[in-house]
């Protein structure tokens, strides 16, 4: 390995990444010894890398945030909200179900996702209402956490939750959940925008998606924004 590190210098590489599967760990050591570093590991698998070129590292970290998706699911017709009450909390405060977004998953999915697995209600995507952020979260691993609160469509209203995750599981009225004391300071914020949403149009508050290609990959990607009147159209 050492003769390849002379090789890719000589070569003008900038920087060298190793991948090591976990079965075969014994090389991490020599590796270290020749200047690598870990850059992330995965559950079967380790990367490191090495800087090659002149100066500090300039290569860049790995996964620096985590994604928590949560839906706000509304139904217009009844004013009622749906809202939960995790269980393994010290204080059981009504919150809008929802989880971490898993990689390669879109937001309005990975709301659309977890409401259903914790509260057996299905659901469709609409918006993106709020955008949190906040360092220092307690089982985030000094990671800095992102929260995203999105608006949804009831397609069903039976409840069956996760009794695992969840202790209650209810259709609270909007102005309710807007005024009690017993809601997290996100829930209850997010309830006063769904209700100035309803009474004024939800076109004031929501960021809906639109399709775009990604300028360097030519990927589709998608961008949230508000509504953009028709003559700022192309």
């Amino acid at each position: 390995m050492a003769t390849a590190v002379q090789q890719w210098r000589s070569e003008g590489r900038v920087a060298a990444w190793l991948h090591i599967p976990i079965l075969q760990s014994r090389f991490i050591a020599p590796a270290a010894a020749l200047g690598f570093c870990f850059h992330h590991a995965e559950s079967d698998s380790s990367t490191l890398a090495l800087w090659l070129g002149d100066g500090p590292s300039r290569l860049p970290g790995y996964a620096t945030h985590q994604v928590g998706v949560a839906g706000a699911v509304f139904d217009e017709n009844t004013r009622k909200i749906l809202v939960v009450q995790d269980r393994h909390k010290l204080k059981n405060m009504w919150k809008f179900p929802g989880g971490l977004s898993e990689p390669g998953e879109d937001i309005g999915d990975t709301a659309v996702r977890e409401v259903f697995e914790e509260t057996g209600v299905r659901t469709e995507f609409r918006s993106i209402l709020s955008l949190r952020q906040q360092h220092g979260v307690p089982g985030a691993f000094g990671k800095s956490d992102m929260y995203v609160v999105c608006r949804l469509k009831p397609c069903s209203f039976s409840i069956d939750f996760c009794q695992r995750e969840c202790l209650r599981c209810e259709w609270l009225d909007l102005t309710d959940l807007a005024s009690t004391e017993n809601a997290t300071p996100v829930t209850s914020r997010v309830a006063r925008l769904l209700l100035y949403g309803f009474r004024a149009g939800f076109d004031k508050i929501d960021l809906t998606a639109e399709e775009l290609r990604a300028a360097y990959t030519g990927k589709l990607c998608k961008l949230y924004h508000r509504e953009l009147p028709d003559s700022y159209k192309r």
